[in-house]
């Protein structure tokens, strides 16, 4: 089989329908716009969202909370998370990434204290919660801010 050779299956393609050429077409004269009104002007119509003078749905429902979009958002592990890791690790970022716990690294990462470890890591992260300093401490590891 040869490319020229390949066609649409029949009933896949449809003709376009060509408005405004004449009233032997059936789609002449106004060319399916109707008389006179906002629609049948050029640019005619409403924007997305505009409900007729009625107040928006966007403008009727309550906003609540604030989102600050300059927030450094860190990335999010637990402490049993860690547990992978043999004993004596040195964790970092990279290897977090390297080992598929997290995905990126823009903004560091943050360990809470979800779990148990049993292991004695090095840990060099951005921040932890008293938990997770805890019990890295309590397993004989390091916690230690970057």
């Amino acid at each position: 089989m040869q490319l020229h050779e390949l066609s649409s299956p029949s009933g896949a393609t449809k003709k376009s329908k060509r408005i405004g050429r004449g009233h032997g077409s059936g789609w002449g004269k106004t060319a399916g716009k109707g008389h006179k009104g906002q629609n049948a002007r050029s640019g005619g119509g409403v924007r997305p969202g505009f409900e007729g003078g009625q107040m928006p749905l966007a403008r009727r429902i309550p906003k609540r909370g604030f989102n600050n979009i300059f927030a450094d958002k860190c990335e999010i592990i637990n402490v049993c998370d860690l547990e992978k890791f043999t004993n004596g690790t040195e964790i970092t970022a990279e290897l977090l990434k390297a080992s598929g716990i997290v995905k990126k690294i823009d903004s560091g990462v943050k360990v809470l204290g979800n779990g148990e470890l049993t292991k004695s890591l090095t840990v060099k992260l951005s921040a932890y919660s008293a938990s997770a300093k805890e019990k890295i401490e309590k397993a004989g590891g390091k916690a230690e801010v970057i």
